[in-house]
């Protein structure tokens, strides 16, 4: 290793054996100059490749100091690096954000794929009514595009006025209040876990309908898609933007090719005969009667396409500057092309009055890609886009989902590790815990779309509502040119979203909407217990005036549990009289003699420290040495207990298993009891030279103490 030199101008030399490095892991050493009889100061910097100094006092770690020492953890750091890629330093943050177009392939997928069922959904439960309710797909498409029109210019004005994100948690919170905020964080999170369950279970849906062959596997087949994602994530914004930027385009251009074919082939009259799933046959259509409240559900279930809308609002921060302007644009397009293939969409399955398959084996645009293009390669090229559109659905939620968590524990609402970023600036814990909820509820449903759908769009209906709520008295409060106006857009938009949440919530109940009805306070009264947890620590922890100082104890009562009279143990008891004068070695005996033998060696060696014997007639070692601590606790409530725990550390981490690791049960058991401290001294197993008491004058770490029996 090169050290890094640099002369000290003007600086008095030091003696030579001034040699000590300082706190800036920097020393000083005397070197001749030139000319004969002149000295000069030369700086060294002997670690200068695991730290980079700044100024004075500070240093900044280089990636040297992460490298895996052992070859275990070598090989886990290469599979890492392939899975996930190489640290990314926190400078080059601004380097990783998007335009609009990556902005789009990441934000975008969960609202426009929602083309490929969200009509579906709200046709399953038209048919209720019969096969002829099904000429009213096209006006419910038409309301759901409306209300995506109204929601869409709500939030363009949203992320100019919040360019920092946060989406409907942030506008809640600032201008409602923190319990508003905390529905609305709640609602989000609980939607966002259902946007990965629907949108990859929907994606294998597409596959299977290609494929049937598959529909047993289809549960399995999610659950991959949803690590995959997460690894894909767990690589950065960046390049998961990359990543998904092809399949995304894709998806829009086939998408709006079948529109126009299908609009063609009904102009020129050549519209395909329509056949029908099989199990159409014996389905239950036709069992309820036409009625206002059935239009309203069948609206409620295909309003499930306005989910993504909030993604591009909650994930402002991932556009380049200017952030607000870049993502209102991105809205715009994002409106403008789904609105485009939903009512496409809808048109075409009400032409060809189109009836979803009751088994649940072929999609709806299935059926309409192969009325029009039959078996042919554009056939299965709309499968395979609405599978991969589907699939990389779920990656709005994992890139908004980790967000809005770790705005949450910044603002101590959420654990605090959620707001760490990790190797790739991504928000590692976040993207693991969506990940796993997913995962859970893709099980526990069997992997059907038509049971996840009812609990979805209640959560994010009740975020829009709250978020354009707090728009309305953002404007009126800050009184800008125009904001009348603005004000008069967010309150439609909150009135408009009020409603249709009370109607997904109605219509949906029954269904399965009650569980979410229920988690939502749920999470709510969680994180403000988080939030009361963490300003209790404040409070006990904060220091009110700068002149206050901290108590010192002036006595402390020093423990050192010892198993022998080894190195370890000596080791611990010469630090521990350094601590305090009163010191005391405690032994737990399960076997008596084991007991007399330790005395013995105790008295062999002339160690001055007491020993205490306690015999545990149950074999049990860590309670009492516990109820011990405890007892010398209630007998000197003031004076602290210091516990020196003796432990030694093997050669090689697989060597744990051999061992019991009471010193680590011990420290757990100790580790919540007040007033008491752990100080913990470890031993390293190196191989040492065996020496005579009488050479190793007064160190009584180095003497051969070996334990009778090995």
């Amino acid at each position: 290793m090169q050290p890094d030199n640099r002369r000290s101008p003007g600086a008095e030399p030091p003696e030579l054996s001034d040699r000590r490095i300082s706190p800036d892991l920097e020393t000083t050493e005397v070197a001749a100059g030139r000319r004969p009889g002149t000295r000069y100061v030369r700086i060294v910097r002997p670690f200068a490749h695991e730290f980079r100094r700044r100024a004075r006092g500070e240093l900044v770690a280089t990636e040297r100091v992460l490298e895996p020492q052992t070859p275990g953890r070598k090989l886990l750091a290469a599979l890492r690096q392939v899975l996930i890629g190489r640290r990314i330093p926190t400078e080059r943050e601004t380097h990783e954000r998007v335009g609009i177009l990556r902005g789009l392939a990441l934000l975008s997928p969960d609202a426009i794929s929602s083309a490929a069922y969200g009509p579906e959904e709200a046709m399953r439960i038209l048919a209720l009514a019969g096969v002829a309710a099904l000429g009213l797909t096209l006006p419910v498409a038409a309301a759901v595009v409306v209300l995506l029109a109204i929601v869409t210019t709500s939030y363009r004005q949203t992320v100019r006025a919040y360019p920092s994100g946060g989406g409907s948690y942030i506008v809640a919170s600032d201008n409602l209040g923190s319990l508003p905020g905390l529905v609305a964080a709640a609602a989000l999170l609980t939607d966002y876990v259902l946007t990965v369950a629907v949108s990859v279970t929907a994606g294998v849906a597409a596959v299977v309908s290609a494929f049937p062959e598959l529909f047993p596997h289809r549960v399995s087949l999610a659950v991959l898609a949803v690590v995959l994602l997460a690894l894909a994530n767990l690589r950065g914004i960046r390049e998961s933007a990359t990543i998904f930027l092809l399949p995304v385009y894709l998806y829009i251009s086939s998408m709006l090719a079948l529109v126009v074919l299908g609009l063609y082939q009904v102009i020129t009259g050549t519209l395909g005969p329509y056949q029908p799933p099989a199990a159409a046959a014996e389905s239950g259509f036709g069992v309820e009667a036409l009625s206002a409240f059935l239009v309203l559900r069948a609206f409620a279930s295909g309003s499930v396409a306005l989910t993504g809308v909030e993604a591009i609002a909650n994930g402002v921060p991932i556009f380049k500057p200017p952030e607000g302007e870049h993502a209102a644009r991105a809205l715009a397009v994002l409106a403008f092309i789904y609105g485009s293939i939903l009512l496409g969409i809808g048109f075409l399955a009400a032409r060809l009055q189109v009836i979803p398959d009751p088994a649940e084996v072929e999609t709806v645009l299935s059926q309409i890609a192969r009325t029009l293009a039959d078996q042919s390669w554009f056939y299965y090229l709309i499968q395979f886009v609405t599978s991969m559109i589907l699939l990389i659905a779920a990656n709005t939620a994992f890139a908004d989902f980790p967000r809005l968590a770790s705005i949450l524990a910044k603002d101590r609402y959420f654990p605090r590790f959620f707001a760490r970023r990790g190797d790739r600036l991504a928000f590692d814990n976040g993207i693991i815990l969506l990940a796993t909820l997913a995962m859970v509820l893709i099980v526990a449903f069997g992997g059907s779309v038509t049971q996840l759908v009812p609990l979805y769009a209640v959560g994010v209906f009740l975020a829009f509502t709250l978020s354009q709520a707090g728009m309305v008295v953002h404007w009126r409060r800050r009184r800008e040119p125009g904001w009348r106006l603005r004000a008069a857009l967010n309150g439609l938009g909150a009135v408009v979203t009020g409603i249709v949440t009370v109607i997904v919530a109605i219509a949906k109940f029954t269904l399965g909407a009650w569980v979410v009805v229920i988690v939502i306070p749920t999470l709510v009264i969680i994180m403000l217990a988080i939030y009361r947890h963490y300003r209790f620590v404040e409070d006990m922890l904060t220091l009110e005036y700068p002149q206050v100082k901290v108590q010192v104890p002036h006595r402390l009562r020093v423990v050192v549990p010892v198993a022998w009279a080894d190195r370890a143990a000596l080791r611990a008891l010469h630090i521990a009289q350094q601590v305090s004068p009163d010191v005391a070695a405690v032994h737990v005996s399960i076997d008596p003699a084991e007991a007399r033998r330790l005395r013995g060696r105790w008295a062999e060696l002339g160690i001055t420290v007491p020993l205490v014997i306690l015999e545990s007639p149950y074999r049990a070692v860590v309670e009492p040495l516990l109820a011990y601590i405890n007892a010398l606790r209630k007998e000197d409530p003031e004076t602290p207990v210091v516990v020196v725990l003796p432990e030694f550390v093997p050669r090689h981490p697989w060597q744990y298993l051999l061992h019991n690791l009471t010193a680590l049960r011990l420290k757990l058991g100790l580790f919540f009891k007040p007033n008491v401290i752990v100080v913990d001294v470890p031993y390293h197993l190196e191989p040492v030279l065996k020496t005579s008491p009488e050479k190793l004058g007064q160190d009584p770490t180095a003497i051969d103490t070996a334990r009778p029996g090995g």
